[in-house]
């Protein structure tokens, strides 16, 4: 069981990510609300997650906590002049700067190592909600779609794109031996939970940022079918170093291919709960029945 201190951070750090994807509207209006200053200084808030997890683990350190308050700052900054001399949505190069560089630092867990491994995933969050506070808040791009009161509209895309890519992954895995096919008895009860946090911890967060950011950026730029196709390489290759000490292509071929249906899940209505709804099925099935 997780202690009082722990599940308060765990709490504090999902608080904007939800406060973002279900109240929207209201949290935009209250953020433009707030004096400039204050609103560039805010997200030095994004730190306590952290502050409290340390130091419930004996493990404080004041680098990782300068890093937790001073890198959403410097984040919001960025965009908030992105704003300012890009009016009309293009893309900037900062907004291609911090995207890359939230990208890489989940892709790569920079900075996992401040964290118990059991928290980890906090890491994702914190630097997924300093994407938020700084692309939908401060930059206000458009398009992004990040919504998660879930409209059948949603269900209807997100299920048919899965019903569509399954198969072919199946197939395709089973051909390479990359999925292994079993059934576990208990698999009932894990389903409700591999759902809700799939959901939440892996397919929105992973959906927000290679759908409706880079997704949505690229298409400024290179125009729909492009962007989708750029996305899914780019999705694909962020699998390269997962369940495998070498470049696993496999997965790299797999996740490739599952980004050209998410992305079209997205892209169907420019709504984030769409693909994630293909990618937490997709993402269940494998972690339950062919991992």
């Amino acid at each position: 069981m997780f202690s009082t201190t722990i599940l308060l951070a765990a709490a504090i750090a999902f608080l904007p990510y939800l406060a973002a994807a279900f109240f929207g509207n209201a949290t935009t209006a209250f953020i433009q609300r707030l004096p400039l200053a204050l609103r560039l200084c805010a997200p030095a808030l994004l730190c306590l997650p952290y502050l409290l997890v340390s130091l419930d683990a004996h493990t404080f350190n004041w680098g990782w906590l300068a890093l937790y308050a001073l890198m959403p700052q410097a984040i919001a900054i960025l965009l908030w002049q992105a704003s300012r001399v890009d009016t009309t949505q293009r893309g900037n190069w900062r907004d291609y700067l911090v995207v890359a560089f939230l990208g890489l630092a989940i892709d790569l867990h920079w900075f996992t190592g401040a964290w118990p491994v059991q928290l980890a995933f906090l890491n994702k969050i914190l630097l997924v909600n300093a994407g938020i506070y700084s692309i939908l808040l401060m930059r206000r791009l458009d398009g992004v779609g990040f919504d998660l009161r879930v409209r059948l509209r949603d269900l209807g895309i997100g299920l048919r794109e899965f019903a569509v890519y399954a198969p072919i992954a199946i197939a395709l895995g089973l051909v390479l031996g990359f999925l292994h096919p079993h059934a576990p008895a208990d698999w009932l009860h894990q389903l409700p939970i591999a759902t809700a946090f799939t959901f939440f911890t892996i397919a929105v967060p992973e959906e927000l940022y290679f759908r409706g950011w880079v997704q949505n950026l690229f298409e400024r730029r290179i125009g729909r079918n492009w962007a989708l196709a750029v996305t899914a390489i780019l999705f694909g290759l962020a699998h390269f170093n997962k369940g495998a000490t070498v470049f696993n292509w496999k997965y790299v071929l797999l996740a490739t291919l599952a980004g050209i249906y998410y992305g079209r899940a997205w892209r169907s209505q420019r709504r984030v709960a769409a693909s994630a709804i293909t990618h937490t099925a997709i993402d269940v099935i494998w972690s339950i029945w062919f991992k």
